[in-house]
Parts: C-alpha cells; sequence; structure tokens
C-alpha cells in the first residue's frame, strides 16, 4: 500500500526495493573510510573476518537451524562466492591496484551476471540490458579513475576473479532462492559464517593480530560486523529474492558512489564536473535497467517467480 491507502504498482514496489537493496553496497561503500579512520593499519583480511564470523555466528546462534540435505553444500558455495573468496579478491586487488582501477575492474560484474543470468537463469538478455552494463563501467571510471594510473597483472586478475565470484554468488543465489522454512537472517547467517571462517585461515598465517585496541577500533570493527554484515548483506539477500539478478548487480555500483561521497565530505577529496557526471551516468544505468510492465498488464516483465519472492 502507498501512503495514500491506494495499493502501489509493481513499478513502485519494484522502486522502493531496488532503493532498499542499494542500502546494501552504500554501507559496504564506507568500509574504506571506517578501515583508514578507525581499524588498526595494513590489517584488511582481518577486518574481513571480523567482518563476518562474528556476525555468522550470532545469526546461527539467533535462528539455531542448520543447513539440512543438499543445503549443506550449497550454503558452502555460497558463503565461499559471496564473503569469503570475494573479500579475499578485493583486498589483494587493492593491494595491487589504484582503488580506482581496483573499483573499475569489479565494476565488469553486472556483465558477468547478464551473460550467466542467460544460461543459468533463462533470462532474455536485451539490449537495454548490455546498455545499462556499459554505462555502469563508464559511469564508475568517470568517477573514480585518475590519469596515470598503473595497472598490475595480479592485481587485475585478482579483481576480475573477485567480480566474477560475487556474480556466480548472485546468480546461484537467485537460481537456489534459500529453504522454505528458513528465515532470511538465518540464510544469511550460514553464508557469512562460511566467509569467515575460510578467511580465517588465511588471516591468521597472512597477517598479525594487533597488539591492542583502541575504542575506535572496537567501534569500527563493531559497525563492520553489525551494519556492514547482518544489516546490509540481509537486505541484500532479500532484494536478490525479490528483484531480476541484473538489477541487483547494478545496485552494487552504488559502493563505488558511496565511497566517493564519504571521502568527498570526510576525508576532502576532490568531487569535480567529470565525478559529478559519473554520477549521473550511474544513475541512468540504474534506471535504464529496471524492469518494463507489458502492455495492459502490472505485472513485470522481470519479475521474479511466486517463490522467489516469498517474504
Amino acid at each position: 500500500m502507498s501512503d495514500s491507502g491506494i495499493p502501489a504498482t509493481s513499478g513502485e514496489r519494484t522502486a522502493a526495493t531496488s532503493a532498499l537493496t542499494a542500502l546494501a553496497p552504500a554501507v559496504w561503500g564506507s568500509t574504506y573510510l571506517v578501515t583508514t579512520e578507525f581499524l588498526p593499519p595494513d590489517r584488511p583480511l582481518l577486518a574481513s573476518t571480523v567482518r563476518a564470523l562474528p556476525a555468522g555466528i550470532v545469526l546461527l546462534l539467533v535462528g539455531r537451524v542448520l543447513p539440512r540435505g543438499i543445503w549443506w553444500w550449497r550454503a558452502l558455495v555460497l558463503g565461499v562466492l559471496n564473503i569469503g573468496a570475494f573479500f579475499y579478491l578485493l583486498f589483494l586487488a587493492a593491494y595491487h591496484l589504484p582503488g580506482g582501477v581496483a573499483a573499475l575492474v569489479m565494476s565488469t560484474q553486472p556483465m558477468i551476471v547478464l551473460l550467466l543470468g542467460g544460461v543459468l537463469l533463462k533470462e532474455p538478455i536485451r539490449a537495454a540490458h548490455v546498455v545499462s552494463c556499459v554505462l555502469g563501467i563508464a559511469g564508475v571510471a568517470l568517477l573514480v579513475l585518475e590519469p596515470g594510473v598503473h595497472l598490475d597483472g595480479v592485481g587485475v586478475l585478482a579483481g576480475v576473479l573477485g567480480a566474477a565470484s560475487m556474480a556466480v554468488g548472485i546468480v546461484l543465489t537467485k537460481r537456489w532462492g534459500r529453504p522454505a522454512d528458513v528465515t532470511l537472517l538465518t540464510f544469511t547467517g550460514w553464508q557469512l559464517t562460511v566467509g569467515g571462517l575460510v578467511l580465517l585461515p588465511v588471516t591468521l598465517a597472512g597477517e598479525s593480530l594487533p597488539d591492542g585496541l583502541t575504542w575506535g577500533n572496537a567501534g569500527g570493527f563493531l559497525y563492520l560486523s553489525v551494519v556492514g554484515a547482518m544489516i546490509a548483506y540481509a537486505l541484500w539477500f532479500r532484494g536478490l529474492s525479490r528483484l531480476p539478478a541484473l538489477l541487483v548487480s547494478l545496485l552494487s555500483l552504488a559502493s563505488p558512489l558511496c565511497a566517493t561521497v564519504l571521502g568527498y565530505v570526510f576525508l576532502h577529496q576532490s568531487l569535480g564536473p567529470v565525478q559529478l557526471g559519473g554520477v549521473a551516468v550511474l544513475v541512468a544505468a540504474v534506471l535504464l535497467a529496471q524492469p518494463r510492465a507489458p502492455r495492459g498488464n502490472g505485472s513485470s516483465l522481470s519479475a521474479p517467480s511466486a517463490r522467489e519472492a516469498r517474504p
């Protein structure tokens, strides 16, 4: 229902769900600011592990439901793709590439989702979808790239693999849905726990633990775990159950957008006409990917099935 008491149309519901889902990557866009200003320096894997594992364990304790049958290996696959492998590859790319280049490489994710969706989800690939993906990459380039950037082969490969990992995770999450008797928070807890457990040995082997923590460090870790993991991933998976996979993937471009705005507000970074043009292009990419209702019917061409739209 709309505020006026009139039933909301399919387009209004889609727009509202898109806005709520976009909050997740917007929150993830704040990770750079929180990491540089509040967390111990040079420990990105530790931040990823603390972000995922405690949140996952808390959600498991609240839900008290473990995977059953086929969902043991499905939860393992999704947790690795969406959390564990993605976080590791993301930080590996960030170590070897300037932040802008890493963000640009990761922005290829919607194009990968588009191609995989055509194969695994049988979703038609339309010209508007291809244009949306191209606009997304162009918008990120305008937003974050600087002249004279240096490309590193390891970093580019890690970025591409990271984008592919998240893309496959998006498509498989859309294809498999979640068990009918499992809540959204429990489903989120499964993946965060798996991802955290995958990251834990890599973190212990690759990074030393800090000698001590300040109150600022504790607050930063708490923010990443509660807001950046529990809440953000619950919103993300909720959106995946209700929106087309490509649209959700394009909404992830809110992450570099938010990071740029926060850098301008709090870190006094530049935000000129080129960056503002990138913002406009990103908005156009998302609007172009919005599902359209067929003539004479209020339902969306790309609307999720009844099973996928389950609350």
